[in-house]
């Protein structure tokens, strides 16, 4: 069994990759700046308490490991600033910290955000990338120091993956969930007929697991990841409101009105949205999984209904361990600000 080194540990993908490494036997630090509060784990792991931008402490923190994954981000809701001092100037720390403690393997999730905005579909590996706002471009930036590190040696995985949701996932999905829980409709941003793919957090993982696992010969390389079986947005959201059980249907707006409004919100922060989701919305956006299909023998269990109704799932049996609080990160509700009122309108 070997020991892996997540950062991150403390978020969404990172208790969702713990869990399913301690299922295979594996020993597992985490690493992050955030304490580590997971009761029914926490005595199963190290967990180190620190920030990818300390590089003597992060390289300190993965002595002794054999595999990083390295799943810290600083989200779009969060300054530019601190998303490019995280996810760029942490990334080299941490890949820094790998090439000096001789580890193995550097899984890197980076995003499909680095597509931008594309114009056509599906989207392949080696399509233009095009960084929107500061996360884009700090993502793509990421991308290229991996790139430098597989010169200098190190085995360096990239994975691609659509928005990932299940079991922990709350962010911009919390207000959809609220929203269908309490018996209201959904508006779409356009017509809802665009094909819109998203992920499992379990097939992420499992697809993380090919990286760490197979020939380095195999696996040095970006991978695009995604849900193989995905409709339109239309129907995949309202598989939530139909199992809500309030007879409530998805309402599609006239996209450039809506995004227009959203800009201005935005701009004055009374809306939590932010220009890669209401830009991209109403557009198809979608990947290729071949690549990952070929070289990793990577096939997703779970549909874009099933990952949304699994976490809707969750949602609701841990409504109340969340309820009233409010954050940036994927495991906290985003303030609905002035889409709370309009949700009254549904």
């Amino acid at each position: 069994m070997a020991k892996y080194f997540i950062s991150g540990g403390s978020g969404f993908l990172g208790i969702n990759l713990i869990r399913f490494l301690l299922a295979k036997g594996h020993e597992i630090v985490s690493y992050d700046l955030v304490p580590f509060e997971y009761e029914d784990v926490k005595g199963l792991i190290t967990h180190v308490l620190g920030d990818i931008r300390d590089a003597r402490l992060t390289a300190q923190a993965q002595a002794g490991c054999e595999i990083v994954v390295h799943t810290a981000a600083a989200l779009p809701l969060y300054s530019s600033r601190d998303i490019l001092t995280t996810d760029v100037d942490g990334t080299r720390n941490m890949l820094e910290g790998a090439l000096a403690n001789g580890i193995k393997r550097f899984v890197h999730i980076s995003s499909t955000a680095v597509y931008g905005i594309p114009d056509h579909h599906p989207l392949v590996e080696d399509d233009r990338l095009d960084g929107v706002g500061s996360y884009g471009k700090a993502k793509i930036l990421a991308e290229e120091m991996c790139a430098d590190y597989r010169k200098k040696g190190l085995c360096v995985p990239v994975l691609r993956p659509k928005s990932f949701i299940g079991p922990e996932r709350l962010g911009v999905f919390a207000l959809f969930y609220d929203w269908a829980k309490d018996g209201r409709g959904f508006p779409m941003i356009g017509s809802g007929n665009n094909r819109y793919q998203f992920l499992d957090v379990e097939d992420l993982c499992e697809a993380i697991y090919l990286v760490a696992t197979k020939d380095e010969r195999t696996v040095n390389d970006t991978f695009n990841i995604g849900a193989k079986e995905f409709t339109t947005m239309k129907e995949d959201y309202q598989s939530v409101l139909d199992k809500a059980g309030f007879g409530k249907k998805i309402k599609g707006f006239p996209a450039w009105p809506v995004i227009m409004v959203l800009r201005v919100l935005e701009f004055l922060k009374l809306s939590p949205l932010y220009k890669w989701v209401y830009e991209t919305a109403s557009k198809d956006s979608f990947v290729s999984t071949e690549k990952a299909e070929k070289q990793l023998g990577f096939f997703p269990r779970y549909s874009n209904k099933d990952a949304l109704l699994r976490n809707y799932a969750w949602y609701l049996a841990n409504l109340n361990s969340f309820k009233g609080k409010s954050g940036v990160s994927h495991r906290a509700p985003w303030k609905q600000g002035i889409l709370g009122l309009v949700k009254h309108l549904f």
